[in-house]
């Protein structure tokens, strides 16, 4: 049985319990300042603790889950309980290997990338296991545990960048790109109700489509323009606008501004 520890249950370290919850081999603990958050998580097995260096002391892997500028401060805060039978886990964006690795000694250390479809158990993440200190199962372990709630890319942390300019912020392209065509359809006479539930099972019927076609995603693409037909001309007009190269633009700044925040 592996315990562990959570420093945080906000939206995302209430979505990694409520995730790793259903599984038989773990036990949950969590610590918060906001006492209703933690009482919310108790239905699915997760105990309050009383403060996080009572958490450290408990707990195998302790995740942290705050904001980055609390990290230092929390690790401050247990490191008497912290040692190499500890694995300190973080998904603080922007929190770098070499900060984690100071501040957590000697415990070993994790840095977990991931986008909020994992409130949904559809998660994307990035581990980067690079710890020298990190033994194979304990690899294996976290790699699990993170593949019950999606996808799961262990990475150098050199490609944290990418990741973070792709996956992790790239829920917000997408909700981006839905709500123009919401408008587009509302422009069009339906109501935004209609509107919204039929651009919702686009987007969840096209990635299925892309996740289980044979085909790669451009030549899907190529199957719905029929010849001078309506979709040819809207990806023309796509085009036209240099949407395509907004968006490649968009994804580089995105990864620019997340080195410039892990510097």
């Amino acid at each position: 049985m592996t315990s562990i520890g959570f420093i945080g249950v906000g939206n995302m370290g209430s979505a990694i319990i409520r995730g790793l919850a259903a599984r038989g081999d773990v036990t949950l603990a969590g610590y918060d300042l906001n006492t209703e958050s933690l009482a919310a998580l108790a239905p699915v097995g997760l105990q309050a603790a009383a403060s996080p260096r009572e958490l450290a002391e408990q707990c195998q892997i302790i995740l942290l889950a705050v904001k980055p500028h609390q990290v230092k401060a929390v690790l401050e805060d247990i490191s008497p309980a912290l040692n190499q039978g500890r694995t300190v886990v973080s998904i603080a964006a922007g929190i770098t290997m070499k900060k984690l690795l100071k501040w957590a000694d000697p415990a070993p250390v994790v840095r977990v990338m991931p986008n909020t479809p994992a409130m949904v158990g559809a998660g994307v993440f990035a581990l980067c296991l690079e710890d020298e200190r990190l033994d194979q199962q304990r690899k294996d372990l976290l790699t699990d545990l993170f593949q019950g709630l999606g996808q799961v890319h262990v990475l150098p942390e050199r490609l944290f960048d990418a990741f973070t300019a792709v996956a992790g912020s790239g829920p917000a392209y997408v909700f981006y790109f839905m709500e123009a065509v919401i408008e587009a359809g509302v422009t069009l006479g339906l109501t935004r109700q209609q509107a919204t539930r039929m651009v919702e099972g686009l987007f969840l019927g096209s990635a299925r489509l892309a996740a289980e076609s044979e085909h790669h995603i451009s030549v899907l693409r190529e199957m719905v323009c029929s010849p001078a037909g309506t979709t040819i001309a809207a990806t023309n007009a796509f085009d036209e606008h240099a949407v395509r190269a907004a968006i490649l633009e968009g994804v580089l700044r995105s990864a620019r501004r997340s080195k410039e925040l892990g510097d």
